[in-house]
């Protein structure tokens, strides 16, 4: 017993000790911008009850001090110092979730979602209704105190947002919550939450569920109430103190509960075959198709289009495509979704996930998202796949896509299929068995998974011969293509792991490379083709897959096309997989004589890396990658960045590859146009500058135009038919991201995304 007090006085004088050091940091450190108290200062915000702050972990806190952060100099503090100091500021700022309240939190749950009525406005995991802000992770951002506060005043207001008396989930008036009262230019008058308002425009949340995106060409003025929406609470002592033990848990991992809701037939046709000027998914359509029937911005008035609106999404050379349903555009950036308004690019929400909930390789690029009915699904850094309320921004669930040993990650947006919804992971750069998952778009709960590398004994396992069979790659990381007639989803399928040594791999290596035709209702397998049998070059085959059906060779055929990153262009029956045509895209391409009668590649010698180094063309990057292609039914024209490079590749264990061209040589990026029935060029723009630096697909419209970002900065738009030069607006950026296009009242946009902002472009007079 003595023993037992001795050590735990030990350690509270050890803790006291801690404390005061870390005071007297502080004070010599930090008081000076932040306050004596850590309540602010005229330089720096408060660290006490800072919402920023109680979202981080210890250990993000110490980075912060350690590394600074933009006006936040860096601190060279020894390590037991910066510990110290990042434990004591996070003592600040405990949330709810976790120092929870006292009581039943069942009983707590039953009120809830009965008696109480909470969840007649507010949702949980999905339970509920989206009438008010979600509540699913409460808990995690305010403390007990601010939840009791709220339910006892709503509205009350004491202070700045960083301190207790405004929590971003409540109705408060200098919040997106606030009522207001609109007068519209038809005299008639509307009522609801004002989600975000500028001098011209109003995006007003009515109570029975909709997003109005209001302009002042509808209403003549807007009057905010000046009481809360939300009532004070009317319970008993033991129903208050359970419902507080309820809601102080809430912590945003909840999964679902009661009966899954059923996706709607109008939901499911809306993004299976979307309205004119919608564009729900990736590619505009899920055919894969970067092709828009939208011809209000033509070849012949193209030359005035202008800039409307910029919106920032805060990080470097985005990758993403907007999508735009019912007025409202959808956009991500690493671990981040937001919804804007189309019109305007004003925001309306943004869901954001924690600083230290990354993947293997930090933040990662995100090129999109899926949406169907009110939900909006993404893959997160780290390989989770979330579920967010149109409406709200709120999490409905979220699933963890990992599954066996390999650094799992993800980048690509998803694809919706009827009532599933699709993705697939990425990390093929190191050892993983790849796979392709569908979930259930209601519950997230997983339907199928497809495994892109066969185990022992599976149909493909034979050809594989050595010991890399268990972690031989194949990733699923590009957005695929699905067929509505005929049900079948396409998906590629990438690089075998180790990418330039066969070795330990011989064989072809299905599924490695492969475009896989699946029933996409189950799963199953209908066909495979492989581009490039047993890769040893890095060439995955995920680059985008594009269905039409169009006349071919004097037969009306269902084709699939791609420009494969091995420099051939190929055509398929997406029928029977049947291979129609396979011809080179571009000029340097050393590894094969061309691909036989049998659909496989005529190996030349350059094809087999060695330990010295062979150069081999395409370089490692490919002749063209997994940026945006396209097919213009009127031109029947196929539209590639495509590039001219090689490397010197090495057989390693890890990729051995290293840059081949010189001043004699230079890499060259160049837009071409491809005749699909016999591969030859049509024309082509030539992209000066590294091609390296352009990521940049296309997008092509019935207005007889071809969008695209040029290599030196600009974003372009040419003649479909022609690659005559039309329009250019001096971006100066990186490009790294596909245009996209549609309609609102009658008015086209064109919008992409640039550095680290979405633009977006229509004719000058709201023509």
């Amino acid at each position: 017993m003595r023993l037992t007090f001795a050590l735990a006085l030990l350690l509270f004088t050890a803790e006291a000790a801690a404390q005061d050091a870390a005071e007297r940091i502080y004070a010599q450190k930090c008081a000076g911008c932040h306050g004596e108290n850590a309540t602010g200062g005229d330089r720096a915000p408060a660290l006490k009850n800072s919402r920023s702050l109680r979202n981080q972990s210890d250990g993000r806190i110490h980075d912060l001090i350690q590394k600074g952060r933009g006006a936040m100099p860096a601190f060279a503090l020894p390590e037991e110092e910066l510990l110290g100091l990042a434990k004591w500021l996070r003592s600040f700022n405990a949330s709810a979730f976790e120092a929870p309240a006292a009581g039943d939190q069942v009983a707590g749950e039953r009120f809830f979602f009965g008696k109480g009525q909470c969840s007649t406005c507010h949702m949980v995991s999905g339970r509920g209704q989206a009438n008010g802000p979600d509540l699913s992770d409460i808990g995690r951002q305010s403390t007990v105190a601010e939840i009791e506060s709220v339910l006892d005043h709503p509205g009350r207001q004491t202070g700045t947002r960083s301190t207790a008396s405004c929590p971003p989930w409540a109705f408060c008036a200098d919040e997106s919550w606030n009522v207001v009262n609109v007068r519209m230019r038809n005299g008639s008058t509307l009522r609801g939450y004002a989600r975000n308002q500028g001098r011209n425009d109003l995006q007003l949340h009515t109570f029975d569920g909709r997003l109005l995106l209001l302009t002042t060409a509808d209403y003549v003025n807007v009057t905010r109430e000046k009481a809360s929406h939300m009532p004070a609470l009317k319970a008993s002592s033991e129903e208050r103190r359970d419902l507080l033990a309820y809601v102080s848990r809430l912590g945003g991992g909840e999964t679902p509960g009661g009966a899954p809701e059923t996706i709607s037939a109008q939901a499911i046709e809306a993004v299976m075959r979307p309205k004119r000027g919608e564009w729900p998914t990736y590619n505009g359509v899920p055919g894969g198709n970067r092709h828009s029937p939208l011809d209000g911005i033509n070849a012949g008035n193209v030359g005035t289009l202008q800039l409307q609106w910029v919106y920032p999404l805060r990080s470097l050379d985005l990758e993403v495509t907007p999508l735009v349903s019912e007025g409202v555009m959808y956009v991500a950036a690493p671990n981040r979704v937001c919804a804007l308004d189309a019109r305007t690019g004003r925001e309306i929400w943004c869901y954001t996930r924690p600083a230290d909930e990354v993947g293997p390789y930090g933040p990662q690029p995100k090129r999109g998202v899926a949406l169907l009915g009110d939900r909006i699904f993404f893959a997160t850094d780290n390989a989770r796949l979330v579920c967010l309320h149109r409406l709200t921004g709120g999490v409905m669930w979220d699933i963890d896509m990992v599954d066996g040993p390999g650094r799992f990650y993800a980048t690509s947006a998803p694809l919706v299929v009827g009532n599933l919804v699709i993705s697939g992971v990425a990390g093929g750069d190191g050892p993983m068995r790849g796979y392709l998952n569908a979930y259930d778009a209601s519950t997230g709960k997983q339907v199928w998974r497809f495994w892109s590398i066969p185990k022992t004994g599976e149909p493909g396992s034979e050809t594989w011969k050595g010991q890399a069979l268990a972690s031989g790659g194949g990733a699923t990381w590009l957005t695929g293509s699905y067929d509505v007639e005929t049900g079948t989803l396409y998906w590629a399928i990438g690089n075998p792991f180790p990418a330039t040594d066969g070795d330990g791999r011989e064989g072809v290596n299905l599924y490695s490379n492969c475009v896989v035709a699946l029933d996409a209702k189950t799963g199953k397998l209908r066909w495979f083709y492989q581009f490039t049998p047993h890769d040893l070059h890095d060439w995955d085959a995920t680059e985008p897959f594009v269905l039409v059906d169009a006349a071919y060779q004097g037969r009306d055929r269902k084709l699939l096309l791609q420009a494969n990153r091995n420099g051939f262009f190929y055509v398929l029956d997406r029928v029977t997989g049947e291979l129609l045509l396979a011809k080179p895209f571009v000029k340097k391409l050393n590894w094969a004589r061309g691909i036989g009668a049998d659909g496989k590649p005529q190996l030349l010698p350059a094809n087999r890396p060695s330990r010295s180094g062979t150069t081999t063309c395409p370089a490692v990057r490919g002749a063209t990658n997994w940026y945006s292609t396209s097919f213009h039914p009127a031109s029947k024209l196929f539209y590639v960045m495509a590039v001219e490079d090689c490397s010197v590749y090495r057989q390693s264990q890890n990729g051995g590859y290293e840059g081949y061209a010189g001043p004699s040589d230079p890499a060259r990026k160049v837009l071409r146009a491809l005749n699909i029935e016999t591969g030859a060029t049509a024309w082509e723009i030539e992209q000066p500058g590294s091609p390296e630096s352009n990521y940049s697909g296309v997008l092509s419209t019935a207005g007889g135009l071809l969008f695209y970002g040029e290599t030196g900065g600009d974003f372009a738009a040419v003649d479909a038919f022609t690659g005559r030069a039309l329009w250019t607006f001096p971006g100066n950026a990186v490009w790294r991201a596909s245009a996209m296009t549609y309609l609102l009242d009658g008015r086209q946009f064109v919008a992409v995304a640039s550095g680290a902002n979405v633009l977006s472009f229509a004719l000058p007079g709201g023509k």
